[in-house]
């Protein structure tokens, strides 16, 4: 049978990490004909239709894995829970990883998951600001604040990245944590001067007058990675056939969602309290099954520039 479990998960509950469970064996008795058990954590947005439509369309249960899905605020968060084995795979930004690559966890990037529309005039990543703000590009957040789902993560590397080269100074903004469906609100009451938020809340705000100053994955790089699926080192190397099957299942559930635009809308709306009109309007991203490899070199440059990680990554091994 095939079941989606979807609640909300507070990052304190993942900071402590269990190196008891991490090396589980989630495999299923040999000769056993039952589904392997596997948790994924994600955040609720639309990057992540794919693994929801794959289970929907039981994709996971074809490759034997009964999947659940856990949802929190970001990578961050996602990041412990792997590690201590709570998880068998997590969905994160690729800085979020970078950063965790960076740190030395023992984390293996397993599958793509998202990456942007190659349009600078439309993409799923936004930053957004009131209706009447003064504000028009990036370079006129110069001593402003501006918030991000996590900070030291993939949307304040890349803001800083275009907001320097439009000759900006990024060192004069102030970042801050918001989640994403909490954001639109930061900017409306104040609280913030630009957001950045990704579908389906950049055309929730939108919707409500909010402008558009930037889509900022597209203006990093046309064809930008932005997240992955990952796993800890003790599952790959504990379990040699679960990875191929998870990998199988995604892959069948990314091209299933860039063949699927319709179904990946609809999905959205299970797992979001996104209203019908706006979800009909929203800019869905990419769904590759492979990585651009340029685009997350130049990402992992920028993120050493800002001094997120003190070492870029070796994409060779970073990448499967």
């Amino acid at each position: 049978m095939k079941k989606m479990l979807v609640i909300g998960l507070a990052a304190a509950s993942v900071l402590a990490l269990s190196a008891c469970s991490a090396g589980a064996d989630t495999s299923a008795p040999a000769g056993s004909d039952a589904l392997t058990p596997v948790t994924v954590g994600v955040i609720p947005i639309a990057d992540t239709a794919p693994l929801y439509l794959g289970l929907d369309q039981g994709f996971f249960e074809d490759e034997g894995l009964d999947l659940t899905i856990e949802t929190a605020t970001g990578g961050a968060a996602i990041v412990p829970a792997v590690v201590s084995g709570d998880y068998q795979f997590g969905f994160s930004n690729l800085v979020s990883l970078m950063v965790a690559n960076d740190k030395g966890l023992p984390l293996k990037v397993v599958n793509s998951a998202v990456a942007s529309t190659g349009d600078v005039d439309s993409d799923f990543g936004a930053v957004i600001v009131k209706g009447d703000s003064p504000v028009e590009t990036l370079a006129d957040l110069d001593g402003k604040t501006v918030s991000g789902n996590s900070l030291n993560n993939i949307v304040d590397t890349v803001m800083r990245a275009s907001i320097d080269r439009l000759g900006g100074d990024s060192s004069s903004i102030s970042f801050v944590e918001i989640p994403f469906p909490d954001a639109s609100a930061a900017v409306e009451n104040g609280q913030v001067d630009a957001a950045f938020v990704v579908e389906p809340f950049v055309t929730a705000a939108i919707e409500s007058g909010q402008r558009v100053i930037s889509y900022g994955y597209a203006d990093f790089d046309l064809n930008l990675d932005v997240a992955a699926y990952f796993s800890s080192a003790a599952t790959v190397e504990g379990d040699t056939e679960l990875v191929p099957k998870f990998q199988a299942a995604m892959k069948k559930s990314l091209e299933y969602a860039e063949a699927n635009p319709d179904a990946v809308r609809a999905i959205i709306a299970t797992y979001t309290k996104t209203p019908p009109e706006v979800l009909a309007k929203i800019v869905l991203p990419k769904f590759p099954t492979e990585f651009n490899v340029d685009a997350v070199t130049a990402l992992g440059e920028a993120a050493l520039k800002y001094g997120v990680v003190e070492t870029a990554p070796d994409v060779s091994t970073f990448l499967p």
